[in-house]
């Protein structure tokens, strides 16, 4: 079987197209998580049965993604502005800060609709292995958040990273550089397995995790 795979594999990265203009669109479309070679040429060839309409706005909306989106300079989620609707929002509660790893945290963390306040997105874990260090990461920007009390001062920050090797060690080290700021520091409740990672929790689990928060502990 595994032999059998490799041979399939080879021949769709040695077939020959009749067209270089679908040979470029399949190695574009192949460079996406997940996205072989087959399945491209799949996409490629769909695209092409469609109005050309349909697949221009599909690309302008490709496009915008690239030259359109801002990302928030406080908390770096994406926006289409310099500042996103939640830290914009009068709404939010400005005095609770939750950090998240990505952005598709914080869409999984609104969708439970259980906080109510702000968050700050790393863009990552601390992972040496991975040649991610302290300063590949928005830390420095959380941190003066926090220390200058801005957009609003700032009470409590919850540690809501990945229950992993990594994530453990990032939620750490936060911990030694925040608790001298005289903040409160809880992390989300263990009812995320151990291993998960927040996008793939189901929604009343993440939050019931968020509302039972508790003090971090090392």
């Amino acid at each position: 079987m595994h032999f059998r795979s490799q041979k399939n594999k080879s021949n769709i990265s040695a077939m020959q197209l009749p067209s270089s203009t679908l040979s470029q669109a399949v190695e574009a479309l192949s460079t996406l998580p997940g996205v072989g070679k087959r399945s491209a040429l799949r996409f490629a060839l769909h695209l092409l049965k469609q109005p050309a309409n349909e697949v221009l706005q599909l690309s302008e909306s490709i496009r915008k993604l690239a030259t359109d989106i801002h990302y928030c300079h406080i908390c770096h989620s994406i926006s289409d502005e310099d500042t996103c609707p939640i830290c914009a929002s009068p709404k939010r509660v400005q005095s609770i800060i939750c950090v998240v790893e990505n952005i598709q945290d914080v869409m999984a963390i609104e969708n439970t609709q259980q906080y109510r306040g702000l968050y700050h997105v790393l863009g990552g874990v601390i992972s040496p292995i991975d040649g991610i260090g302290i300063r590949d990461l928005n830390i420095e920007s959380l941190l003066k958040r926090v220390q200058q009390g801005y957009p609003s001062p700032v009470e409590e920050v919850i540690l809501a990273l990945p229950t992993t090797m990594e994530g453990d060690t990032t939620n750490f080290y936060l911990n030694r550089q925040l608790q001298p700021m005289g903040v409160k520091v809880t992390t989300i409740a263990r009812g995320i397995a151990i291993g998960d990672n927040l996008e793939y929790a189901d929604e009343i689990t993440l939050g019931r995790s968020i509302v039972h928060r508790v003090p971090f502990a090392e």
